[in-house]
C-alpha cells in the first residue's frame, strides 16, 4: 500500500501542472502542498477503475537547467525560441491484480516510472497562447518486486496552452506507441495463466491508440486549484484481441487543490 500511494503521488503534480510562465520575474521555486481526488482505470484498456484520495505536492522549479512546471519535471539540454530538448519524466500507479477481475491469478502491475528525451517544436504563439509539438519517447522502469525495465513508449503530441483571464488552460491530442515488452506486462497472458474465459495470449508491438487530455488550473493568492479530464481510446491498438482489453475507450478525471506556502527570494526572467 506505501508503493501504491507514493506512485500515485508522484502522477498528480505531473498530470495537474503548475501555471503558465509569465513575462515577469518570478520566484526560482516555490513549495506547496494539498490533497486531491483521482478517478484511473486500473490500466488501459481494464473496465474497472480506482479512486484515489492522494496528498498533492506543489513543485515549481524554474532553473536554467532543471525544470518541474506546466511541463512536467525534466532536465532542458537544449532551448531556443522553436526547439526543446530534454529529458521528462512520468509515472503510473500499480494495479493489483485480485482487485481487477481480467487479472485475477497474475502477477500484479507494478508502479511504473518513465524516463526518456523529449524534443518540442514551438508551432506558433501568442501573447496568450502556445502551440506545441512534443515528440517524447521514454523507457518504463517498474518498481518494487517486480520492477525492471519494462519497455518503451512514445506519445507523439499536440499541446496548446492558453491563459483566460487568470486560468491556464492545456489541451493535448496525442497517439501512443508500445514496444512488445512494454504490451506484453500489461496485455500478455502466460499458458500458466491461462483460465476459462482468458486463453493464453503474447502481444506484438506497435499502435497503442490515443488519448484527448484537457487540464485547468488556476493560483488566487497563496492557493493553487487544478483539475484534468482525459479520454482514451485503444482504436487500431496492436493488442486489441488480448483478452486482458475489456474495455477499448474510457475517461479519466482528476481534481486538486494546494497551499503555497513557500517560495524561493531568488527572482527568475521568464521570455
Amino acid at each position: 500500500m506505501k508503493k501504491t500511494v507514493i506512485a500515485a503521488t508522484v502522477l498528480l503534480p505531473l498530470v495537474l501542472a503548475a501555471p503558465l510562465a509569465h513575462a515577469e520575474p518570478q520566484p526560482l521555486w516555490e513549495l506547496g502542498l494539498g490533497a486531491g481526488v483521482l478517478r484511473l482505470p486500473h490500466y488501459r484498456g481494464s473496465d474497472q477503475s480506482h479512486t484515489w484520495v492522494l496528498p498533492v505536492p506543489y513543485v515549481v522549479y524554474r532553473g536554467e537547467i532543471f525544470k518541474a512546471d506546466r511541463e512536467g519535471a525534466r532536465a532542458v539540454l537544449l532551448e531556443t525560441d522553436r526547439l526543446d530538448f530534454d529529458l521528462s519524466l512520468a509515472a503510473s500507479p500499480p494495479t493489483r491484480s485480485k482487485d481487477n477481475e481480467a487479472r485475477r491469478g497474475m502477477e500484479d502491475l507494478p508502479p511504473i516510472v518513465e524516463l526518456g528525451p523529449n524534443v518540442s517544436w514551438t508551432v506558433g504563439r501568442g501573447k496568450d497562447w502556445k502551440l506545441d509539438l512534443r515528440l517524447p519517447v521514454r523507457a518504463a522502469l517498474g518498481l518494487g518486486s517486480n520492477g525492471g525495465f519494462k519497455g518503451w513508449v512514445a506519445t507523439p503530441q499536440l499541446n496548446l496552452d492558453l491563459d483566460l483571464r487568470g486560468w491556464r488552460v492545456g489541451l493535448a491530442a496525442a497517439a501512443v506507441a508500445q514496444d512488445q515488452r512494454y504490451n506484453e506486462l500489461f496485455y500478455g497472458v502466460s499458458a500458466a495463466e491461462a483460465v476459462p474465459g482468458r486463453p493464453a495470449y503474447r502481444p506484438g508491438g506497435g499502435a497503442a491508440g490515443g488519448y484527448l487530455l484537457g487540464a485547468v488550473s488556476r493560483r488566487v493568492d497563496d492557493w493553487w486549484i487544478g483539475g484534468f479530464l482525459r479520454w482514451d481510446s485503444l482504436r487500431g491498438a496492436s493488442f486489441l484481441d488480448s483478452p486482458l482489453v475489456r474495455q477499448r475507450e474510457h475517461w479519466s478525471v482528476g481534481v486538486a487543490v494546494s497551499w503555497v506556502f513557500a517560495a524561493s527570494d531568488r527572482q527568475v526572467d521568464r521570455d
